[in-house]
């Protein structure tokens, strides 16, 4: 798994922003309490800018984010020090790789956002993932994670799109060209930033390469299957089962 976000990580709060983070997080926090209403702790695997994080800790829960980006980190310290003492309480960082990371305590749920899974591209990388989820939970917790769903991915075909952002500071147009590897299961989406620094008109421009694996549900369950039941799978933000024209869905799990 190739590390990705450490340059693109200056902009990423400002690319996403429309992204409503405390709707998102008020879903998740559903899905978790439909199934463990006593919970309290979270474990959040891929935190970025913490943003979920910060508001789950609105709502009361106490999370422990890790990400593997050191630049995705001191962004989501600095989101924290804007926090209240007591939001600040409820949250904690730390740098680790899913896939290995071990923080020796035990969490009511663990939750990873944003397509993280699908950045697993490997068979192994997955099943190490699983496994670290369920080192962090006791029989009976949660692991829930959304990901690229194949047969959706498969049926609409990704396509090239341009998006155009503005702040204060500078200017972006991102340009996300995907190729698709369907021997693989992988879409390698090319992103190149041009940004535009307002004070000086000057352009910089940033390329990264982000190779998002699309899943199927048998395969999933088939991997956690040594540590996992499957609960239940939701298109993303739904109540209603993925299909062909889901992008993102949305899986629960059940530690063993």
């Amino acid at each position: 798994m190739k590390p990705v976000f450490d340059g693109y990580s200056r902009y990423y709060d400002l690319l996403y922003r429309d992204k409503d983070y405390p709707a998102e997080a008020a879903w998740v926090l559903s899905r978790i309490r439909s199934q463990s209403p006593r919970a309290e702790r979270i474990l959040e695997l891929g935190c970025g800018t913490a943003a979920h994080a910060v508001a789950l800790a609105h709502q009361g829960f106490s999370v422990h984010g890790i990400d593997r980006s050191d630049s995705m980190l001191v962004r989501a310290r600095d989101r924290i020090e804007r926090e209240s003492p007591e939001i600040r309480s409820r949250l904690r960082l730390a740098p680790g790789d899913v896939r290995i990371v071990r923080t020796g305590e035990k969490y009511d749920a663990v939750i990873s956002l944003f397509h993280v899974v699908s950045y697993l591209n490997a068979d192994r990388d997955l099943a190490l993932a699983f496994e670290t989820a369920a080192e962090h939970l006791n029989p009976g917790g949660l692991f829930l994670f959304d990901f690229w769903y194949g047969p959706a991915v498969l049926s609409q075909k990704p396509d090239v799109r341009v998006k155009r952002l503005s702040d204060h500071e500078c200017a972006i147009t991102r340009i996300a060209e995907p190729e698709l590897r369907a021997d693989d299961n992988i879409v390698d989406v090319n992103y190149t930033l041009f940004i535009e620094q307002k004070s000086t008109a000057l352009i910089t421009r940033l390329q990264e390469t982000h190779s998002m694996r699309y899943l199927f549900l048998e395969e999933l369950n088939a991997l956690a299957s040594p540590w996992f039941d499957p609960v239940d799978a939701k298109a993303w933000l739904s109540e209603t089962p993925p299909e062909a024209s889901t992008w993102s869905a949305f899986q629960t799990m059940a530690r063993k």
